[in-house]
């Protein structure tokens, strides 16, 4: 009985204080009672494709019909290249090209994503799961269960078991880089080799070195130590293709200290009086490298900042390009004009196939 007396005016005080809590807990202070129970996860709610056979074969089919609509754009977008040719120039037929190519390629990427995201929502295993990773490398079991792991994993996606849906992705992942090849090869002139093309540039033996874009012939006089300019070959502005031969053949004219320069066994002749000249397109993806920094005699290519140094034959000293920029030999003729002894020994630009 003592213990409950005692206990009576406890009670009171607890439950006088719990009212104060209460009152407290308007101005903003949580509460929670020992009786709140975790009412757990809701229960899983089954798909109608797990619940219906018709529903699960219809989405089925669902995924392979898309993958193979994504074939069909990009054998679409193939042929629309082939029957809208834009060498002619005519405006029609370039904005039919770009028109149907930009749909079949569409058509491909949007068949092989809404079907990849379907198949995945719709007829991949519905359950949950946790995932416990390791750190390190796992044992000879763990590895072992890896492999349980995928076996699992193709189950429950039926990649081994719904062949159409499988050979219909692997259809449609083979044939939607088809449209961006032949793009590709159609970015040189049908009837000329573009290994051949690509090699050469319009530079020759007497070739005057002009101003860009003028076309006005350089002296060797007119370059003053620390000047750079931007050069073209004699005769581009007259040419149709002029574009096309400028991407290829423009250069930076540079004089330094003859002193200054580290000339290569063989390249003694390439220059004149410290009058240097080396290609204008970045070896890295063919940017014009057009920033020069008079003080370092460095060479910055503004599109992924790889830098050459003019002293040492424009070696790469930063950045992601791997070759140095071709030089291009040059003189003076009997007028004082700068002209090009011969052709760049070496392509220009990026690498491609035919580079030893």
């Amino acid at each position: 009985m003592a213990h409950d007396e005692v206990s009576g005016p406890h009670s009171a005080a607890s439950d006088s204080s719990a009212v104060e809590t209460s009152r407290g807990a308007s101005t903003g202070t949580a509460v929670i009672g020992s009786d709140v129970v975790n009412p757990g996860e809701p229960p899983h709610r089954k798909r109608v494709t797990d619940l219906d056979p018709k529903k699960n074969k219809h989405a089925e089919r669902t995924v392979y019909t898309l993958f193979y609509l994504s074939i069909a754009g990009s054998i679409f977008a193939v042929a629309s290249y082939m029957a809208f040719p834009i060498e002619d120039g005519d405006p029609a037929a370039l904005r039919l090209n770009t028109l149907f190519i930009g749909v079949g390629i569409a058509l491909a990427l949007f068949g092989i994503g809404l079907g990849a995201v379907h198949w995945g929502k719709a007829l991949m295993a519905d359950k949950e799961g946790i995932d416990l990773r390791h750190p390190v490398a796992g044992s000879a079991e763990t590895q072992a269960r890896a492999i349980e792991i995928f076996d699992e994993a193709d189950r429950e996606s039926g990649f081994g078991r719904r062949t159409l849906i499988r050979n219909s992705l692997i259809g449609a992942i083979i044939a939607f880089p088809l449209p961006g090849l032949v793009l590709f090869r159609g970015l040189g002139p049908q009837d000329q080799d573009p290994v051949e093309l690509l090699s050469h540039t319009m530079w020759k033996k007497g070739s005057r070195l002009t101003l860009d874009p003028s076309g006005t012939p350089v002296k060797a006089a007119d370059v003053t130590i620390g000047s750079v300019f931007h050069i073209i070959p004699e005769g581009l502005n007259e040419r149709e293709d002029r574009l096309e031969q400028k991407a290829k053949a423009a250069v930076l004219l540079m004089r330094l200290n003859p002193a200054d320069l580290n000339i290569s066994p063989g390249r003694e002749s390439w220059s004149y009086d410290g009058i240097v000249a080396y290609s204008k397109i970045c070896t890295h993806v063919g940017c014009p490298v057009a920033l020069y920094e008079q003080q370092t005699h460095h060479l910055l290519c503004p599109c992924h900042q790889s830098t050459f140094d003019v002293v040492n034959e424009c070696e790469v000293i930063f950045g992601p390009a791997k070759r140095p920029l071709p030089q291009l030999p040059i003189e003076v003729d009997s007028e004082g004009y700068l002209v090009a002894q011969s052709d760049f020994h070496e392509p220009v630009g990026p690498s491609f196939w035919e580079r030893p």
